[in-house]
């Protein structure tokens, strides 16, 4: 049994990993692979509402996808893009990438190798590691600017969509401890953090929600 504690400071974590950006056309749309198809989902929704011509999914496997995406995360997403009604010239798959810096590197090459210039990106993931993802980016790619977007949709719901609400609190977080310790590593730029993220976070790491720390 969850506590009424854990799923409060659960959802500050959530509010805080969201950038809230205010959408808008952007170059390319980079989709970052993982377990949730709902980012494939996404991206499909953003590019119909003409966010982006084109669309990059990246992601090889990881533990978490390697049975349910056997095939490798990018392509599964580029599958269910299709179903959606995105055209395959749309589409560009990037298969290689194992975490979120590689996804950055390889996408960017995989834009430049197209010569295709980019300004703007539309950097789509799940709604936790939104902040997590932004930080990457803007470490590893500066010049261009980012404009986050992942599934609009409440804490509980997306939960539910889930199905397995340890998972969830768990990479809440472990997406937060790398938003403290990546910066000092130069993995991704540093963010400010308010008293009530950290408390929410020791709190949570007490409870033994610590499966997806480093």
């Amino acid at each position: 049994m969850i506590s009424e504690q854990s799923w409060a400071d659960a959802r500050v974590l959530w509010d805080y990993h969201q950038m809230h950006h205010e959408l808008r056309p952007c170059s390319v749309a980079i989709a970052l692979g993982s377990h949730d198809l709902g980012v494939a989902d996404t991206a499909a929704d953003l590019y119909k509402r003409g966010m982006a011509p084109l669309i990059v999914f990246t992601g090889a496997t990881s533990p978490t996808t390697r049975e349910r995406m056997p095939r490798g995360e990018a392509v599964h997403y580029r599958e269910r893009a299709l179903e959606l009604g995105v055209p395959g010239p749309a589409v560009l798959v990037e298969p290689r990438a194992r975490n979120t810096g590689e996804n950055i590197r390889f996408s960017r090459s995989l834009l430049e190798e197209a010569s295709l210039e980019v300004s703007a990106v539309l950097l789509i993931t799940k709604p936790y590691e939104e902040r997590r993802a932004y930080a990457t980016a803007r470490k590893l790619w500066p010049e261009v600017e980012f404009v986050m977007a992942s599934s609009p949709m409440m804490f509980e719901a997306y939960v539910d969509t889930i199905g397995d609400c340890r998972l969830v609190f768990d990479m809440l977080v472990g997406a937060l401890q790398r938003i403290l310790i990546y910066p000092t590593q130069g993995l991704t730029i540093a963010q400010s953090i308010s008293e009530e993220v950290i408390f929410a976070y020791e709190r949570l790491c007490a409870a033994g929600y610590t499966s997806r720390l480093t």
